[in-house]
């Protein structure tokens, strides 16, 4: 029988030549986060077997199963995605490990929509070896958002230290950034991001603050003109209906004075305006979160990382505080 109250949690095992399968087996080795949900590893057996014997994980063993029938809810499951095995060797990429990375993202996006797991947390992938029939897309957010057929969504970095860093755009080139912003694009984010504070987090009155495009915010139209043309008017006609956004603030001095500290959540306008200041600040325990979704997607907010995988020296953080936001934003939504 199934324990109440732990949920299914699908797990994609990412590109097999990254340190995916590596930040899974040492988050799973303490097991007791088996307490808090009951995990699917989508991906092959004989890839997990080769990283735990890598990491000499000898004492540690996990279930493979073929269907939901045969899940262990006190070991790590691992569903495989292929039958036939692939030589490959960590940190070098090969078509190969791209299709593994495909097929098991493929398969627990339509077991997720199907309700035999009820959330997802992906390894990374390499975003150009994993494109094929089923993926042809930038990233895991735009792929979730078109399977799951959302209007519009939200790449969400959120932090175990309260730190929380949303993006208006997404993966896009810089030169491109500039004409996609419109009034209506801002809306809708920012609304997006005031739904997800409210129902994914708890927050009831959030507030929100919202960088300038340009060094300085501007400087009253010196350097640019889409502070005061664009964004302030927004963040107005926002104020006018009771939302909590306050902005456009200069980017550089925002993140160090710290005053991020003082609001639930910062909107930055393009990815690595968010990014890396977030991952400055909270690169170890970040979470990336696809926001605006009818489903619950989260992800260590680090890469493949080939140069040091099959070392030994990845760290599951990330990986880990994924696994808890997934669960603890499941439990949100449903009011627990």
């Amino acid at each position: 029988m199934e324990p109440k109250q732990k949920p299914r949690i699908g797990i994609t095992i990412g590109d097999v030549a990254g340190i995916g399968p590596e930040v899974i087996l040492k988050t799973f080795a303490d097991n007791r986060v088996l307490h808090f949900c009951t995990p699917v590893v989508y991906g092959t057996a004989a890839a997990l077997n080769k990283y735990r014997k890598l990491l000499a994980l000898e004492n540690f063993s996990f279930h493979t199963i073929q269907a939901f029938d045969q899940l262990h809810f006190k070991k790590l499951n691992v569903l495989n995605v292929q039958e036939e095995e692939i030589d490959f060797t960590p940190g070098v990429p090969t078509p190969a490990t791209g299709a593994i990375a495909r097929t098991a993202l493929l398969r627990a996006a339509q077991d997720l929509k199907d309700g035999h797991i009820q959330a997802i947390v992906t390894a990374p992938i390499d975003k150009d070896n994993t494109q094929g029939e089923g993926f042809q897309f930038p990233g895991h957010t735009e792929f979730f958002t078109t399977f799951f057929n959302a209007p519009e969504s939200l790449m969400f970095l959120v932090s175990s230290s309260g730190l929380r860093v949303a993006t208006v755009t997404g993966h896009l080139p810089l030169k491109d950034v500039a004409n996609t912003l419109t009034p209506e694009l801002l809306i809708r984010k920012l609304t997006i991001l005031d739904n997800s504070l409210r129902k994914d987090f708890g927050i009831q009155k959030p507030k929100i603050a919202v960088l300038g495009l340009n060094p300085h915010a501007g400087e009253n139209g010196l350097l640019g003109s889409e502070e005061t043309e664009l964004i302030l008017p927004v963040i107005e006609q926002l104020k006018n209906k009771g939302n909590l956004v306050f902005g456009p603030f200069p980017a550089d001095g925002y993140f160090g004075t710290r005053s991020y500290q003082k609001f639930d959540a910062t909107l930055a306008l393009y990815h690595d305006q968010g990014l890396i200041p977030f991952k400055t600040l909270a690169f170890e325990n970040g979470v990336n979160f696809t926001a605006g979704l009818p489903i619950v997607r989260t992800s260590p907010d680090h890469g493949t990382a080939y140069d040091i995988a099959g070392q030994n020296k990845a760290d599951e953080t990330s990986f880990r505080e994924a696994l808890f936001a997934a669960v603890d934003i499941l439990r949100s939504r449903a009011g627990v």
